[in-house]
């Protein structure tokens, strides 16, 4: 089921809202989460009902090997057990996410045909697949609470994060269904709630699904475009991305704000960014914390030598490249922003700051180049459109109808100088004005609901 969806907003979305306050009034607490987790799995079977029993089987499996590691903390078998858990989850994302990238590869290496297997990759498997993961460590790590089958299977499950994040730490989440003043219906967070869901639902359906138009279009044929045309799409998608999935992020964090639980923020205006430091920091903020937190971190961090440390950049952002894709495309994409972060430490030796004008512009700029291998189906369109934004096919003449400029420069304008989402939310109180202007939002959102797309981050 799709956010953005006459099903999902006229129907699901309230009666599962309405049956869960209901039950948070009159029925022991159980029974609430028990509702929710039912309707969170409802709403994933609605994709395939196939996969459910997959993700079930997940739930189950890292659910027993977290008790396990509960009953034997501080004893060998706990960390035997944490190492088997993460193996067991890596295995399945593995098999489902790249075995058929393994294959491809094995044969251009040895020249055999080994017959692709063609799996369909489940809906949010790498999503709830690195939210298990971390819950393991954290166990290990005693920074996790011993829950139980229900409270873990919501937490996995809980249907605003559940297909593309945001990533999530028990302990950050599961206390705000304990807590009493969250049972009832609170209008300020329905209000501030409504108020992201509109701003997200105008994201995706009116931005986000415009640019993409330009966008597939451009990257169905790299090679039809010179220097304008070329950059035009390379904008096009780097815009269409960042609505899309901030949209479903301004979404989540709406939807779950109803229900009174707070989801951390995703994004955080990340093409103001003037360093490629501070784009991770505001670019899926909850995906740069688990790989700090798990790889990074654990690999030593910034501990040792500058060597030691850019290998960990590097090792880092090459898992992070393939967490997104299997293809080489997603391999050189993270290997590109690794080695820009490796370049900007080493600058920092320097002492030699750029103005702030500069440093926009050149990390805009690497961060547009960079989304072209993210976008391309292959490395070797990748580079086609590449050459046409270096100009080697000449300037050409713009074939994008002023209508669509003039929505490219705006998307530029929201990008780079816009209010940003998350703080007029926080914004206390909530204006009238605001409130007015969701509502508007709202309503262009749903009457452009007529052909219904998916969020680009639910491929990976």
């Amino acid at each position: 089921m799709l956010f953005n969806s006459y099903h999902f907003i006229l129907a699901f979305l309230p009666i599962t809202a309405a049956v869960y306050f209901l039950l948070c009034r009159g029925a022991p607490l159980v029974w609430s989460q028990l509702w929710l987790m039912l309707a969170s799995l409802l709403f994933y079977s609605v994709w395939n009902p196939v996969y459910l029993p997959l993700m079930l089987g997940s739930i189950g499996f890292n659910f027993a090997v977290s008790r396990g590691i509960h009953a034997r903390l501080h004893q060998p078998p706990a960390k035997a057990l944490l190492l088997l858990g993460i193996a067991g989850n890596l295995l399945l994302l593995g098999y489902f996410k790249y075995a058929d990238f393994f294959i491809g590869n094995l044969n251009a290496a040895l020249g055999s045909h080994i017959p692709l297997l063609h799996i369909v990759l489940p809906l949010g498997i790498s999503f709830f697949t690195f939210t298990q993961i971390a819950f393991l460590v954290d166990t290990w790590q005693q920074r996790a609470s011993r829950p139980s089958i229900v409270n873990y299977a919501l937490f996995v499950s809980y249907f605003p994060h559940l297909l593309a994040g945001p990533i999530l730490h028990h302990r950050e989440m599961m206390p705000q269904f304990e807590d009493a003043r969250n049972h009832r219906l609170d209008s300020e967070n329905l209000a501030r709630g409504a108020f992201l869901f509109a701003v997200g639902l105008a994201k995706k359906v009116i931005l986000a699904d415009g640019f993409a138009e330009i966008a597939d279009t451009g990257f169905q044929q790299p090679g039809k475009w010179a220097f304008l045309d070329a950059w035009i799409v390379a904008l096009s998608y780097t815009l269409q991305l960042y609505f899309d999935f901030s949209g479903y992020t301004d979404m989540a964090i709406g939807i779950s704000l109803i229900f009174n639980i707070r989801l951390p923020f995703n994004f955080d205006s990340p093409y103001r960014a003037t360093s490629i430091q501070e784009f991770w920091r505001r670019w899926h903020i909850t995906l740069s914390r688990f790989l700090r937190a798990y790889i990074y971190v654990p690999l030593g961090g910034n501990r040792a030598s500058r060597v030691a440390t850019a290998r960990n950049v590097m090792v880092t952002f090459l898992l992070g490249g393939l967490w997104h894709g299997a293809g080489w495309t997603f391999v050189i994409w993270g290997v590109l922003h690794g080695v820009a972060m490796v370049i900007q430490q080493a600058w920092r030796k320097f002492a030699v700051p750029l103005p702030v004008w500069l440093a926009w512009l050149l990390t805009f700029t690497f961060v547009n180049v960079a989304w072209v291998f993210f976008r391309a189906a292959s490395v070797a369109d990748a580079w086609t459109l590449l050459e046409g934004m270096a100009g080697s096919r000449g300037m050409g003449t713009l074939s994008a109808s002023p209508l669509e400029i003039a929505t490219l420069l705006l998307g530029l304008w929201l990008v780079v100088s816009g209010a940003n989402s998350n703080s007029i939310a926080q914004a206390r109180p909530l204006t009238a004005r605001n409130m007015v202007f969701a509502a508007v939002l709202l309503a262009a959102g749903v009457l452009s609901l007529g052909q219904t797309s998916t969020f680009i981050y639910f491929n990976f």
